[in-house]
């Protein structure tokens, strides 16, 4: 199965497709969490995406689909793949269909998480990243259980730049005019799901996991 997670910053994308991954059995793909690795490491590639994401700005397509078309050549994801964050723009859609079509594959299913832009500030400014390992907490929703430390491997949380509240607005008006054609991209081909994200997390993985089923 092959499944594409649409949303807003902080629509939940990563919480679920992180829960689709692990039901399944397929990898999860994160443009986002290969690009924070690159920017850990110093790499070139890390550095030029840095620029923009401290921006609020999407990383330019050319950059995007390559990592992207590289990840899912890996043998993990030769089994099925859900994608987090990739594509956000219809260019980097149709590469992306184009690649699938030269394996004789194409994708089953986008989910289209809707959140409001003042749930989306809301919860981004409360959001925690371990500086350490990665992982992300949530003040309200999934708290680490010592404050400021993580749960994982003791590394101190800290709030990412690209979740401070004058870069999240630029972020959601990036959104609205470059991702928001997605949704008819996708809705035209028959495979896009709307579901409500700001219902709880738990009831938001029950309804993918029924529609999935069905």
């Amino acid at each position: 199965m092959r499944i594409v997670m649409l949303g807003p910053p902080g629509a939940g994308k990563g919480t679920q497709a992180q829960a689709l991954s692990q039901n399944l059995g397929l990898c999860r793909v994160s443009t986002g969490d290969i690009f924070r690795e690159e920017i850990r490491q110093g790499s070139s590639l890390g550095l030029q995406a840095k620029v923009y994401l401290e921006g609020g700005k999407l990383v330019p397509d050319e950059i995007v689909i390559e990592i992207a078309r590289k990840r899912l050549g890996e043998d993990d994801c030769l089994r099925g793949f859900i994608l987090d964050g990739f594509p956000r723009t219809v260019g980097q859609a149709r590469a992306l269909d184009i690649s699938l079509e030269g394996k004789g594959i194409s994708l089953d299913k986008v989910f289209d998480i809707r959140v409001s832009p003042e749930e989306v500030a809301r919860r981004l400014g409360d959001r925690r990243s371990c500086a350490r390992c990665g992982a992300v907490y949530h003040l309200v929703y999934n708290p680490p259980r010592e404050p400021e430390t993580c749960d994982l491997c003791g590394g101190k949380l800290y709030l990412r730049d690209d979740d401070r509240r004058e870069v999240v607005l630029k972020r959601i008006a990036v959104y609205e005019e470059q991702t928001r054609p997605l949704e008819e991209y996708y809705r035209g081909r028959g495979i896009l799901t709307e579901i409500d994200g700001e219902k709880k997390i738990e009831e938001v993985t029950a309804e993918i996991a029924s529609l999935l089923e069905a």
